[in-house]
C-alpha cells in the first residue's frame, strides 16, 4: 500500500507540481512510525523518484510537436453520432491525439461505421486545437478529459486517408469486440440490445439518457458498468465450466490466467475492469506459485501496474471511484464481517463504499444519492445473479438457429420492461437526491479525514461517535453554502442565450430568469445525434447544483424563443421549482410545450405576469415594469424585471428590442434612470440597445448575454461603439465567460467564473 501511495505522489508531481515529492516525506515518516526497515524506507524513496522521472519524461513526449500532415492508427477509443466520428488515434510514438472529423456524406458515414476502425492507420490532415475554456467553474471541460488520457490535443481533422489495416492480436480482439456489438443490436429487441451491450462488452452509447438518469438518481449507476462482481461471476462460471469438463484444475486455473485479459479488452478495457482483472491475476498467480498475498497488497500491485501503463488515468473518475470502493471493502473486513444476513451485508456494503467514495462524488457531481442504501440491497442481487446470467445466456442463445432464442425473449422482455417502468417511477420520489455542491478549497480534505475517523470509530464498535463524526462535517459542509451575505447575481455563459441566477443573502431567495436553448434546425436524417446537446441539463443544471442549489423559488421565462425556454424543461426535472413566471399569451407557443407538460406533470404553478406584479424579500424589491398587454407578439413583449436592493438597480431585459425600450422609456421613465447593471436586450442586436435607452438608463454595467462568434454577430459593432463612444463599461458572457455580480453596502463587484 505504502508502495501504491509513493508511486500515487510521484504520477501528481510530475503532472501538478514537483513540490508533491514532499508527501513522500509524509510516508517515509509513517513506515518509520509502523517500525519498517530502513530498507523499505530508501526503496520508498527510489519508487517516488523513478516514477516521478518516468512520468515526466512521458509529459515531456506530449510537448513534441505533432507534424501534420500526420500518420495515426486508431484505437478502440472512438464514437460515431450523426456527422460527426470522435476518438483517440495514436501517432508513430504511441502518443494519443483526440481526433474530430465531419463525415462528407451519408456513404462516408456509412462505410466507417460498418467496420471496426481500431487498428487502422489514417493519413490525417487538419489543424490543432486547443479545448474550448469552460462556460463555468463546474461545466466539464475537454482539457480534463485530454490530461486524463495522455493525449496531446484535439485535432480537427479535415481529411482521413486510409493507409493500411494492423493484424495484431489486440486489432483482432477489438474486431470480435466490434462483431459482438453489431451481433447483439440484430438478435436482441431494441428494449434489450444497449442493456446487454452494456453488461457484456461495456459498450454504453446505447443507453437511453432518461434510463441513465435514473440509474444516477438511484444510486446504481455502477450497474450498467461492468465492475468486480461481473469479473468474478465470470471467472467463477469459466472456472467452474472447465472443472465440470473434467480439465484439470491447474490447467483451468492457467486458462483462467489467458482468458481474463482478453475479456477485459472485449469489455472495453474501463478502469474498474482492469482493476478487478489484474486482482483476480494476482491471487490466481500467487495460488498457482503458493505464495501468499494479502488481497490489499494485490490491490496495491493492480494500482502500480495501472498507473504505470497510463499515468493519466490518476485524474479518471472511474478510476478514483473504481479503487477507493474497493479499498473500502477490503479494509473494512471487521466492519462487514458483523452482518448476519444478506441483506444486511447488502446495506454494510453500500455504506462503507458510499462512507469512503461520497466527498469524491461530490466533487465530481456535486449531489449524492441518498436512496442508494436500500436501492443497491436490491439492484445488485438482481443485476449480478440474475440479469447478468440472463444475459449471457441470452447471448449464448442468439448464436444458435432456431426459435428457442425468440421464446426467451418473448417471455424476458416484458419482465425487464417492467423493472425499467418501476426503476423509472422510483426516481421520481422527491428528496432522495442530496444536492450539496462541490466541495472546494480545504472541505475535501476535512470530509476525508471525517471518513477516516468514522472508519476506525466504526471497527472500534463506537458507533454513536462515528455518526457524530460523520454528520457535523457533513451538515457544516452543506450549511456553507447559506452563510454568503452579499447578493450575487450571475450572468450564466449558455453560449447564444440567456440564463441569470438571482441569490439574496443567505439563499433566502434564489430566482432564475431563462434557461438557455438551442436553436433546433432541421437536417438529413443521417447527420441527427443519437442524444440532442441541452443547454439546460449541461450547462444551467451542473452550475445550479455546483453551488449547492437543490430548489429555486420563482423560474421566469421572458419570452417564447428556444435561446431563453429551451432548457427550462431540463432545469424543472433537476431542481425543485417553486412556481414559473411567463409573459401573457407565451404559452401558445409551440416551443414551450415541453416546458408545460413537464410543469404539469409536477404540478408546478404557472403565472402570467406582466407590468404592475411584484414581490419582495428581505430588503431586495422585484417589479416586472413591461409588457403592459397581454397580446404576445414575440420580442419587444419580453418579461421586463427591475430588481432594486438597497442603493442597487438591475434590469433584465430578455429580448426587449428598440420599439419595447422607447416605450419602457415613456411608461417607467424614472424608475430604469441610473441603471447600476444592465442586462442589455436581444444579445446586444443591432435593433436593441438603442441609444436613447442608453442615454436614460446610463448603465454602470452592461451584460451581453451572446455566444462566442456566433453566427449573428452579437453583439453587434454598432451596438458597441454606442457603448464605447460614451465611456460605459460592458462584457460579453461569450468572451468573458459566466459573470457574477457580488452586491453589498461597498458596492459592486464582478468576478469571471
Amino acid at each position: 500500500m505504502y508502495y501504491a501511495l509513493s508511486v500515487l505522489v510521484a504520477v501528481l508531481a510530475a503532472h501538478e507540481s514537483v513540490g508533491f515529492l514532499c508527501f513522500l516525506v509524509v510516508i517515509g515518516a509513517l513506515c518509520l512510525y509502523r517500525g519498517f526497515h530502513t530498507v523499505h524506507l530508501m526503496a520508498l524513496a527510489m519508487t517516488g523518484i523513478l516514477v516521478y522521472g518516468y512520468s515526466s519524461w512521458q509529459l515531456e513526449k506530449l510537448d513534441q510537436p505533432l507534424e501534420l500532415p500526420a500518420v495515426l492508427t486508431s484505437t478502440d477509443t472512438y464514437t460515431i453520432n450523426g456527422q460527426t466520428l470522435r476518438g483517440l488515434m495514436k501517432d508513430s510514438e504511441g502518443r494519443p491525439v483526440y481526433i474530430v472529423y465531419l463525415f462528407r456524406s451519408e456513404e462516408e458515414k456509412q462505410q466507417y461505421d460498418s467496420v471496426p476502425l481500431a487498428g487502422t492507420v489514417f493519413l490525417v490532415e487538419g489543424l490543432l486545437e486547443e479545448p474550448a475554456p469552460k462556460n463555468h467553474r463546474y461545466h466539464f471541460y475537454m482539457g480534463d478529459y485530454l490530461k486524463s488520457k495522455g493525449a496531446i490535443g484535439i485535432l480537427k481533422a479535415a481529411s482521413l486517408k486510409k493507409l493500411d489495416q494492423q493484424e495484431a492480436l489486440l486489432q483482432k480482439i477489438y474486431e470480435q469486440r466490434f462483431r459482438l456489438s453489431r451481433h447483439i443490436e440484430r438478435t436482441f429487441p431494441a428494449s434489450l440490445s444497449a442493456e446487454a451491450q452494456a453488461l457484456l462488452i461495456g459498450v454504453n452509447e446505447g443507453v437511453e439518457p432518461e434510463i441513465e438518469r435514473a440509474y444516477q438518481k438511484l444510486g446504481i449507476t455502477h450497474l450498467f458498468a461492468i465492475s468486480g462482481l461481473h469479473i468474478a461471476l465470470v471467472s467463477l462460471l469459466f472456472f467452474q465450466g472447465l472443472l465440470r469438463l473434467h480439465v484439470r484444475r491447474e490447467f483451468a486455473t492457467l486458462l483462467l490466467l489467458i482468458v481474463l485479459p482478453v475479456y477485459a479488452l472485449l469489455a472495453g478495457g474501463a478502469p474498474s475492469v482492469w482493476r478487478a482483472v489484474l486482482v483476480v491475476e494476482l491471487v490466481l498467480l500467487a495460488k498457482y506459485f503458493r505464495w501468499h498475498l494479502p488481497m490489499d497488497d494485490a490491490l496495491s500491485i493492480s494500482f502500480i501496474l495501472f498507473v504505470l501503463w497510463e499515468p493519466g488515468s490518476i485524474y479518471q473518475i472511474g478510476f478514483q471511484l473504481s479503487y477507493l470502493a474497493t479499498a473500502s471493502l477490503v479494509f473494512s473486513g471487521p466492519i462487514l464481517a458483523r452482518a448476519t444476513t444478506w441483506w444486511g451485508q447488502g446495506f454494510l456494503i453500500t455504506f462503507v463504499c458510499q462512507l469512503l467514495t461520497y466527498p469524491l462524488l461530490l466533487v465530481h457531481f456535486y449531489e449524492l444519492s441518498i436512496s442508494s442504501f436500500i436501492a443497491n440491497i436490491l439492484f445488485v442481487p438482481l443485476f449480478s445473479f440474475v440479469i447478468l446470467p440472463i444475459n449471457i445466456i441470452l447471448l449464448i442463445i442468439s448464436f444458435l438457429p432456431g426459435p428457442f432464442g425468440g421464446w426467451l425473449f418473448y417471455l424476458y422482455e416484458p419482465a425487464r420492461e417492467l423493472l425499467t417502468s418501476l426503476i423509472l417511477y422510483l426516481q421520481d420520489i422527491p428528496y432522495h437526491m442530496w444536492v450539496a455542491g462541490k466541495p472546494t478549497g480545504v472541505w475535501p480534505f476535512i470530509l476525508y479525514i471525517s471518513v477516516f475517523i468514522v472508519l476506525i470509530l466504526l471497527i472500534k464498535k463506537r458507533y454513536q461517535h462515528a455518526a457524530i463524526y460523520l454528520l457535523i462535517p457533513a451538515l457544516l459542509f452543506h450549511s456553507s453554502r447559506y452563510i454568503e451575505r452579499d447578493v450575487l447575481v450571475t450572468f450564466i455563459n449558455v453560449g447564444q442565450g440567456d440564463s441569470i441566477l438571482v441569490e439574496l443573502p443567505y439563499k433566502r431567495g434564489v430566482y432564475l430568469i431563462d434557461t438557455g436553448g438551442v436553436l433546433r434546425f432541421s437536417q438529413e436524417r443521417w447527420k441527427e445525434r443519437r442524444n440532442n446537446y441541452e443547454v439546460g441539463a449541461q450547462i444551467v443544471v451542473p452550475y445550479l447544483k455546483g453551488k449547492g442549489i437543490a430548489a429555486i423559488d420563482k423560474l421566469i421565462i421572458t419570452h417564447a424563443d428556444a435561446d431563453h425556454v429551451e432548457g427550462a424543461e431540463e432545469v424543472i426535472k433537476e431542481i425543485r421549482v417553486g412556481e414559473i413566471h411567463i409573459t401573457p399569451d407565451s404559452y401558445k407557443k409551440s416551443v414551450m410545450n415541453d416546458l408545460l407538460d413537464e410543469a404539469e406533470k409536477q404540478q408546478i404553478v404557472i403565472k402570467e405576469q406582466m407590468a404592475g406584479g411584484e414581490w419582495k424579500k428581505g430588503q431586495a424589491q422585484f417589479d416586472y415594469i413591461w409588457p403592459s398587454d397581454t397580446v404576445y407578439e414575440g420580442n419587444n413583449d419580453s418579461l421586463t424585471l427591475l430588481m432594486t436592493y438597497k442603493g442597487f438597480k438591475g434590469l433584465f431585459t430578455g429580448d426587449l428590442e428598440e420599439a419595447g425600450e422607447l416605450a419602457l422609456i415613456m411608461q417607467e421613465g424614472s424608475k430604469i434612470a441610473g441603471i447600476d447593471v444592465l442586462k442589455a436586450g436581444h444579445h446586444g442586436s443591432k435593433t436593441s440597445s438603442s441609444e436613447r435607452f442608453i442615454d436614460h438608463t446610463n448603465p454602470t454595467l452592461t451584460v451581453f448575454m451572446a455566444g462566442k462568434d456566433n453566427r449573428y454577430g452579437h453583439p453587434h459593432e454598432e451596438v458597441v461603439n454606442r457603448f464605447i463612444s460614451r465611456n460605459l463599461r460592458y462584457v460579453t458572457t461569450g468572451q468573458e465567460g459566466t459573470i457574477e455580480i457580488s452586491i453589498n453596502k461597498n458596492g459592486i463587484t464582478m468576478r469571471k467564473q
